[in-house]
């Protein structure tokens, strides 16, 4: 039997056999059941199957992501959504005959910006799957990174008296070099870091990022810029950005964030986090003097920044140089410019660590597991 990346006599790679058969689901599979295989067989992608394997849709990472944000139930089936899809620009799944050639299985993902294409027979039944990283084994994601790692983490006090935020110990490494492992293992490569508050202690630790896997270029604020101001010391790139700041701990995948925004052609995609208040009262919706409704302690739910983004070259033209300027500035700019502004919800791992209480939960986290460090 053939495994992942193994070459078939057509000269095209695929999972094969009873693997590609673990990723075959029917249509009355939930999406929480769709998160649980997407991410246990790491393809991105489950394909609907029929009873006799023929393909009648697919549920992407996005399209899980994009169901979250339209605040709907993941205990419902996926049926719903392909039948919307149905009625889309693109009512089937793009898919291509078993035994293609790389070249022209690379050539279709191009084309289409897709990262998985499934194999059918003449009968449209699933034979395989093919991914761009199978046909790309090893190629670096397209990135550039800034982490931003100049805060003065005041309300860690005293904790980072005497040591920036970012170099605040989690297991037995600092956090920014769990966030730096974090990029090389996803195929990052140029890592800036912006510094201000004891700057000479994060470049003394990581130097030119030889010993991490990366090149390492470090960006000096003589005074706070703000969550974004820093980004206009930067020479215009010519790359999209990976902005990240240095006090998160997430294992987000960050290929699925990439391919998300390349799918929506956003200027700038910013990744949110499900948050939840609890009202501990109950509310009163009333139509003048008059009740219309009460609802007992309601639970309420946002989706608020989580401070990791993605930026197209053309968005820094609108960061001034020099200047204090955050990243909700900008996101407000380029809306008001018409640009595209996607929001791509975190489904993995996150913790912000901006007070004792969080990296406490972040320090057992990463002793019991929950956390890989």
């Amino acid at each position: 039997m053939a495994r992942a990346g193994d070459k078939s006599p057509g000269g095209q790679a695929g999972i094969h056999g009873r693997d590609v058969a673990a990723l075959c689901l029917p249509a009355t599979t939930t999406f929480r059941e769709a998160i649980d295989h997407i991410d246990k067989h790491g393809k991105g992608i489950i394909l609907i199957t029929d009873a006799v394997g023929v393909l009648v849709g697919t549920i992407t990472d996005g399209d899980v992501r994009r169901w979250i944000l339209l605040g709907q139930s993941l205990d419902t089936s996926v049926a719903g959504l392909l039948e919307q899809k149905k009625h889309s620009p693109y009512p089937r799944p793009v898919t291509a005959p078993v035994g293609s050639s790389s070249a022209a299985l690379l050539k279709l993902m191009q084309d289409k910006v897709l990262h998985q294409i499934p194999l059918v027979d003449k009968h449209d039944r699933v034979v395989d799957l093919v991914t761009m990283d199978e046909l790309l084994p090893g190629q670096r994601l397209p990135l550039q990174a800034v982490i931003m790692a100049g805060g003065f983490g005041t309300r860690l006090r005293p904790l980072t008296a005497d040591m920036p935020k970012p170099m605040l110990p989690v297991g037995d490494r600092p956090l920014l070099e769990l966030i730096l492992r974090q990029l090389q293992a996803s195929g990052i490569r140029r890592v800036n870091v912006t510094t201000h508050y004891m700057a000479e202690k994060i470049v003394e630790h990581f130097g030119n990022g030889d010993k991490f896997g990366v090149e390492m270029n470090y960006v000096a604020e003589d005074k706070p810029l703000g969550t974004a101001g820093a980004l206009g010391l930067l020479e215009n790139p010519e790359e999209t950005l990976l902005v990240m700041n240095g006090d998160i701990l997430t294992d987000v995948d960050l290929r699925a964030l990439l391919s998300y925004h390349q799918e929506h052609e956003a200027t700038l995609t910013v990744g949110v986090r499900k948050y939840e208040v609890k009202v501990p009262y109950g509310v009163i919706e009333s139509d003048g003097p008059l009740v219309r409704k009460i609802v007992e302690k309601p639970a309420l739910t946002f989706f608020v920044n989580a401070g990791i983004y993605l930026l197209e070259p053309r968005a820094h033209g609108y960061i001034p140089a020099g200047q204090r300027f955050d990243m909700t500035d900008l996101i407000s700019r380029l809306i008001q410019e018409k640009h595209k502004v996607a929001c791509f919800p975190i489904l993995e791992y996150w913790l912000d660590i901006g007070r004792h209480v969080d990296y406490d939960q972040a320090l057992q986290d990463v002793k019991t597991g929950r956390f890989a460090a």
